[in-house]
């Protein structure tokens, strides 16, 4: 985590995560419920929880959701969201040091984060946590890069401009890590279709929301964004363009 300052990053892109940002398929929930035996009674610690998108799923349902998130800026967005939810409980802490009592979670979740985690101490941390027929899981939006000429030049515009974006990617968590981290290879995966529909305003803050764009003030925040209107003007239909997922999702218990 600390090699790429992981709890800090997102620090200054707060407004534009929470407006543009995508939630996930309600697909997600439902395969819970069946895999995980997810209820509305059922005790959640959603880790990096950032501004409450995937708490908000858990809420929805019914559960009692910790929100465990290190990044002020993101914990206080979550935290005014959430004002008025008493189902809802945010910690400043990490996945390494939950701060959660020992053996009272049913579900540790991690949406969009867990490749921020170290492992070994996450693992050894969320196995304290959970009670014990608990249940991990763990899942991802994975952006299409190659389906759509607009998908394919918005992979090349991250790769010419973004400043770390090759080291961050998330989709370097393969199936051997997420073995390892589960302990067995009985965890199961799922995967579901998901998409977001923008206008170029909403496509600049969704591209702004990610912490390897260049921000204000960067030499290539402006070149950045000239590149990014010449691709929308190029590929959008009724001052539209789609960003296509897959949201992937690894469910099971972990081997203790």
């Amino acid at each position: 985590m600390a090699e790429h300052n992981s709890t800090a990053r997102f620090s200054d892109r707060v407004a534009d995560y929470v407006r543009y940002r995508p939630g996930y398929p309600d697909e997600l929930v439902e395969t819970l419920k069946d895999s995980a035996g997810l209820t509305r009674s059922s005790v959640v610690a959603d880790i990096g929880s950032g501004t409450g998108i995937s708490a908000n799923l858990f809420l929805l349902l019914g559960c009692e959701v910790y929100g465990v998130e290190p990044n002020r800026e993101m914990r206080l967005a979550a935290e005014e969201c959430f004002r008025d939810e008493g189902r809802f409980h945010s910690l400043d802490a990490t996945a390494e040091a939950t701060t959660l009592a020992s053996g009272s979670i049913d579900l540790v979740a991690a949406g969009q984060a867990f490749h921020w985690f170290e492992p070994v101490s996450t693992r050894r941390e969320w196995l304290r946590v959970l009670k014990p027929q608990g249940q991990v899981a763990l899942f991802w939006n994975n952006r299409r890069i190659d389906t759509t000429p607009f998908l394919i030049a918005y992979e090349k515009l991250l790769h010419e401009f973004g400043t770390d974006y090759k080291e961050v990617n998330h989709t370097r968590i393969d199936h051997a890590a997420l073995a390892g981290f589960f302990g067995n290879k009985a965890f199961r995966s799922f995967r579901f279709p998901y998409s977001q529909s923008f206008d170029f305003e909403g496509l600049k803050g969704r591209l702004l929301s990610s912490s390897y764009a260049p921000a204000r003030g960067h030499p290539d925040h402006e070149p950045m964004l000239q590149e990014l209107r010449r691709i929308f003007e190029a590929s959008a239909v009724n001052g539209r363009v789609s960003f296509d997922y897959d949201t992937e999702l690894s469910v099971g218990s972990l081997t203790r």
